[in-house]
């Protein structure tokens, strides 16, 4: 094959590569059109929330617009976040597995074992054995109080994407929880509900 032949059939790979790429922030099919703004940096998703969230959440915020005169209904399980750098798939949190006022919240608890024999729960954590000043280490669950106000779960309640059928457009946050140094570039976001199957991508 010429050089001048090889260069052409390079550039017909290229671009038919590039219409195979999902759309960026916007997608939609006879039914409904979903566009969406991905928030990785922190301060932002404080800003956005007016409080500070935790680790590894991310947030995406969606809007869902009928177009036709038929009601779509919407839940947070249409939803799924994917990775293709590592893989990962997150489908988005409720308000309350975030912030839940009777979420079990787990410590790691450090003692010092006395002189003698010494032995943890069962046998199976902590661990036993004799001597002193051995450090035993457990795992207690404490749950949350539940007549404490939680300002991040009303925050997270007020923001999050409504679940519901619509007849008009609705906009909300998805909450997911993604671990690593992300880039936009990474991440694709999937609906699979009532009004079929779409995806998009982001901006770099």
């Amino acid at each position: 094959m010429s050089p001048r032949l090889l260069s052409v059939s390079l550039i017909s790979l290229a671009l038919v590569a590039a219409d195979k790429k999902l759309p960026i922030e916007e997608t939609s099919n006879d039914v409904i059109d979903i566009s969406a703004n991905l928030i990785l940096d922190k301060d932002q998703i404080q800003k956005e929330i007016g409080a500070e969230v935790g680790e590894d959440i991310v947030l995406v915020k969606v809007t869902v617009r009928p177009v036709s005169d038929k009601p779509v209904k919407v839940s947070l399980d249409d939803f799924l976040l994917i990775s293709g750098r590592d893989g990962q798939r997150a489908e988005p949190y409720t308000p309350s597995q975030i912030a839940g006022n009777d979420t079990l919240v787990f410590t790691r608890q450090e003692t010092k074992k006395k002189t003698g024999l010494s032995l943890g729960l069962g046998g199976m954590m902590g661990g036993g054995g004799s001597g002193g000043g051995d450090v035993k280490s457990e795992t207690k669950a404490e749950k949350g109080d539940a007549d404490k106000p939680n300002p991040l779960l009303a925050a997270l309640k007020e923001k999050v994407l409504p679940e519901k059928e619509i007849n008009e457009s609705i906009s909300g946050f998805l909450y997911f929880q993604m671990v690593g140094k992300l880039k936009p570039k990474d991440l694709e976001l999937h609906y699979k509900g009532p009004a079929g199957k779409l995806a998009l991508r982001f901006h770099p």
